[in-house]
């Protein structure tokens, strides 16, 4: 069958469908996760959603509600624990968690591609009721990061002014943590907890470097990752290979082309803000020449 063809099948409808949401909500808080430094807590958080997930699978219940409650958790501990010591706190959290998972996914009984799909994603095998779920979840994102995203700007660009100013930027700390942890429970289960970074830091580090517009990064932090997810989703179709090499490579390939326009912009500013130097320099009326000592004077 052709691509045109596996496009018009119910299941790859809902994987594109999925993957347009996921770019949405991925994009929409990935360029705050870049400003705050969080990338490292981010990836914590979406091993820790695998976590849930694997012990929701081992004990029988629903994955969803696993992989939500497993990083929730995770990103409150980080949250909490990690205010000051963020990067070793997220490593002994990581740890644990990741030692957890491989304990459920080996105790496992069930099919091993079912626990395997959680690492690499299972984004052709998509229900319409995780759909539902996933739509549910991007709408509320949306909204929470929209309603809080001035408060969540100011305390991300200068948290000790935005405290003095009267921001409870502890409480915002964690109600982003608890964001991401939502976000990354989703994509967990949708392309897996090994892809996830493509689409939580990779698009938001790309937006961040062609401009310097906080809500513009937003933008294109999202559109990045849909053109990621859904176009890495389609280009798998033809070869009938993983989704997760071509997710990756556009997400790549996106942020390296931004990188690039960046340095060329700041190579472009640092020579026209060089030039606009040399040139008022040159305009400058020379200064008077000292008068040396004595000259001047007449001896009588």
């Amino acid at each position: 069958m052709s691509t045109w063809d596996l496009l018009q099948v119910d299941f790859v409808q809902n994987a594109l469908w999925a993957s347009l949401l996921l770019g949405i909500v991925s994009g929409a808080v990935a360029p705050l996760i870049v400003m705050r430094k969080m990338s490292f807590a981010a990836h914590a958080t979406g091993e820790l959603a695998l976590m849930g997930a694997a012990a929701a699978l081992l004990l029988g219940v629903s994955v969803t509600v696993g992989a939500v409650a497993g990083a929730v958790l995770a990103s409150l501990v980080l949250a909490l624990l990690g205010m000051r010591e963020q990067d070793s706190t997220t490593g002994v959290v990581l740890a644990f968690g990741m030692g957890l998972s491989v304990l459920f996914i080996y105790l496992y009984p069930g099919r091993t591609s079912e626990a395997y799909a959680l690492l690499t994603g299972q984004i052709v095998g998509v229900s319409g009721a995780s759909l539902g779920t996933l739509a549910v979840v991007t709408a509320v994102v949306v909204v929470v990061v929209g309603v809080l995203w001035r408060p969540l700007l100011f305390s991300t660009v200068d948290p000790v002014l935005a405290a003095a100013s009267g921001v409870k930027v502890k409480l915002l700390a964690a109600v982003f943590a608890v964001i991401i942890g939502v976000v990354a429970s989703q994509g967990v289960q949708i392309v897996g907890a090994l892809l996830l970074l493509a689409l939580l830091i990779t698009p938001g580090a790309a937006a961040v470097k062609v401009t310097a517009n906080p809500a513009l990064a937003v933008v294109l932090s999202a559109c990045f990752a849909v053109v990621s997810a859904a176009g890495g989703l389609v280009l798998s179709l033809g070869p009938g290979l993983p989704v997760s090499p071509f997710v990756t490579s556009i997400s790549f390939a996106i942020y390296l082309v931004c990188r690039i326009i960046g340095y060329l912009r700041g190579r472009r500013v640092s020579r026209d803000t060089s030039r606009d130097a040399t040139r008022d320099t040159a305009d400058l009326p020379p200064e008077p020449a000292e008068a040396e000592p004595g000259a001047g004077s007449h001896h009588h």
